[in-house]
């Protein structure tokens, strides 16, 4: 079998990033690592130094999604906004910061909205689902994360997944990285997500 042609390398770096960015809006990809690592493997890549880090990586889906999936990108980001408002207000004991590509403008189709929180006992956060009748899925996170969580739970709100990691207190003031890259991870409080949500332009979500 033919082995694919390989773009020149000074193009091969934005090919790379461009195609792992298709796959994280279209196919449900949310590890840059992995996604950037599969697309080098179809295009032929086989040097480190070719590889896209990951802000070129978060660029290029930042531009597909406004290419390809414009109109359906505007109102996926604040349906799923709306709905990280009304879990936070739920979950407003537990001190909720909403992450991820939710908060950043870049969830595709597959995104979970991500929320992060600092209760006294993870224990409390599962006690309160219990109570409210709300069925969740637990998960043990990697334990070889510094300053990771305590436990992850997952759980579908009107049809949205979420996915909620829970922190000790003492977390909460600690600069984490973002799972995509060197830098900080962004979070946001509830007053902060009402804002993004209330700057929304208004034609979002109407018809003419």
């Amino acid at each position: 079998m033919p082995r694919p042609a390989v773009p020149h390398r000074s193009n091969l770096r934005r090919e790379i990033a461009a195609l792992a960015a298709r796959m994280i809006a279209e196919d449900g990809i949310t590890d840059y690592g992995f996604a950037k690592r599969k697309a080098a493997r179809q295009l032929g890549a086989v040097n480190a130094d070719e590889l896209p880090n990951n802000a070129e990586i978060e660029a290029e889906v930042r531009t597909y999604l406004a290419v390809f999936q414009d109109e359906e990108h505007v109102e996926r980001q604040l349906v799923m906004r709306l709905a990280a408002i009304e879990v936070m207000r739920e979950l407003e004991p537990f001190r909720p910061y909403l992450t991820g590509a939710v908060l950043e403008g870049t969830a595709g189709r597959y995104s979970e909205v991500e929320i992060d929180l600092f209760p006294e006992s993870a224990k409390e956060v599962e006690i309160f689902f219990l109570n409210q009748n709300v069925a969740y899925e637990h998960r043990e996170p990697r334990r070889n994360q510094p300053d990771g969580p305590e436990a992850i739970l997952v759980f579908d709100w009107d049809d949205i997944p979420f996915k909620l990691r829970i922190y000790a207190q003492d977390i909460e003031r600690v600069s984490r990285r973002g799972a995509h890259g060197a830098r900080q991870m962004e979070r946001a409080r509830l007053s902060v997500v009402e804002a993004l949500v209330s700057n929304t332009p208004a034609t979002v979500g109407t018809t003419p």
